[in-house]
């Protein structure tokens, strides 16, 4: 008699790899403190790793992408240990490792990092398991931009895998150098954390219709809490970085994540209850901190004292038309949100939504048509009508993409009858504590292991 081998299960407790049930709730009531920012935790490893000594970054995230640019540094020569919640990093300041194969995962951000720093090495090359998702995104204007600074590149016409090879001049004159931010600021931000570390420099022009300027922003106030100097036009079209700079500091605290915490918010928003979260900059950098000002547009109860915002949720909703460039990352959550005001809400100016992990236009559409909602698209926009009553009872695509799975969580918590969603460990990827934390509030799953 022969027994099945048991499912894999990840450190968290739960299933490897697993779809889950959400359950109709009631309500949502209880506090929380909001995880870490995903964001700032991979800038900040970058920086302390870009440093000559030994930086400790308070309050690292858990997130999948924290851990590739983990894993990476340690790989390119870093020192990395992690003291409870903390990270202490031991740089290599501007020599990375030689010669080293540098696999980010899914981590698209850390990716391209990485890649701008890669010109510091004879050789990096870049791979992923992730083929379908981050192997298909474009890098290629990244990539250019490294040619003209002299570096060697191959790859699969401007996708992964890659190969970079240093060493590099300052900008091609002048130290000008220019680079497309019309599909996205990441290029830019990879270059920025090079800059300091030329003997000359660089003086980036910003060419295109700028996308995402909130975490260019982010990549500036980082440089700065390392020391390093920087100046920027008001609409970051201009980013002056002296060379011949270190980076520097002790210590560094991550502040907490406004992408993920909007999931929370417009959960809190939906349901009747009062959710209280805190450690949430009033005057954050981060783009998706207007989550809490559309999330009001639209009639929600969100009071704010100090740090921490207040919730009182089941008020009704009104539709909204909004620009969501500045807040990409929290579309798919206020998305269910929409799905539950009245009339048609629209974003605009969204394009770089179909280049994440999924496209998150014709996907979105594609599975909230499932749950018998009308949405609609262009090219760069997407409306989605609310309904009184969602009915449950489908099973919906997560598309591998955490925020499809935090969106269709929030729908399905509002549903009539459960829904279940394929391949909810990819909510791993910037909140791994998106379920848990739900549960602390009164909702409730059902997690289903798959094969991985």
């Amino acid at each position: 008699m022969t027994t099945a081998a048991p499912r894999p299960v990840h450190p968290d407790g739960m299933p490897d790899t697993f779809d889950v049930v959400v359950q109709p709730a009631s309500e949502l009531r209880g506090s929380l403190r909001a995880q870490p920012s995903k964001n700032y935790t991979t800038r900040y490893l970058l920086a302390a790793a870009l440093s000559e000594g030994e930086v400790r970054v308070i309050g690292v995230a858990t997130s999948e992408d924290a851990g590739a640019m983990l894993r990476c540094l340690a790989d390119w020569g870093a020192g990395v240990e992690l003291i409870g919640e903390d990270a202490v990093i031991r740089g290599f300041g501007a020599r990375p490792r030689a010669g080293v194969t540098l696999n980010p995962g899914n981590a698209g951000a850390v990716a391209r990092f990485l890649m701008g720093v890669s010109v510091l090495t004879e050789g990096t090359t870049f791979l992923t398991d992730y083929p379908d998702s981050l192997g298909k995104r474009p890098q290629g204007d990244l990539l250019e931009a490294l040619e003209r600074l002299g570096a060697r590149v191959s790859s699969d016409a401007g996708r992964l895998p890659i190969s970079i090879s240093g060493p590099v001049r300052g900008g091609t004159v002048d130290n000008k150098l220019e680079v497309s931010a019309g599909k996205s600021s990441q290029y830019a931000s990879a270059l920025m954390f090079l800059a300091p570390l030329l003997p000359g420099g660089l003086e980036l022009r910003l060419s295109g219709d700028i996308k995402s300027r909130a975490p260019l922003r982010q990549t500036l106030d980082t440089l700065a809490a390392f020391g390093v100097k920087a100046t920027a036009s008001a609409d970051l079209s201009r980013i002056d970085i002296p060379g011949a700079q270190t980076y520097s500091a002790g210590r560094v605290t991550v502040p907490g994540d406004y992408p993920g915490s909007a999931a929370i918010l417009a959960a809190a928003a939906l349901l009747p209850g009062e959710v209280r979260l805190s450690n949430l900059r009033e005057h954050d950098l981060q783009g998706e901190r207007e989550a809490v000002s559309v999330l009001r547009q639209m009639g929600a109860d969100i009071q704010r004292a100090g740090d921490v915002l207040t919730v009182r949720g089941g008020r009704p909703l009104n539709a909204v038309t909004r620009d969501g460039d500045g807040f990409t990352d929290a579309v798919q959550a206020l998305s269910a949100a929409a799905a539950s005001a009245s009339g048609t809400t629209t974003w605009e100016n969204v394009l770089t939504l179909r280049l994440k992990e999924c496209d998150r236009i014709s996907d979105t559409r594609r599975e909230l048509e499932k749950l018998g909602l009308y949405v609609t698209e262009t090219g760069d926009s997407l409306s989605i009508s609310g309904a009184p009553s969602i009915a449950g009872g489908v099973t919906v695509d997560g598309q591998g993409d955490h925020r499809m799975i935090m969106l269709l969580t929030l729908i399905g918590m509002r549903a009539q009858s459960p829904i279940r969603i394929t391949g909810a460990h990819h909510i791993r990827k910037s909140y791994p504590q998106f379920f848990r934390h739900l549960e602390t509030l009164g909702a409730s799953f059902e997690y289903v292991p798959t094969e991985p």
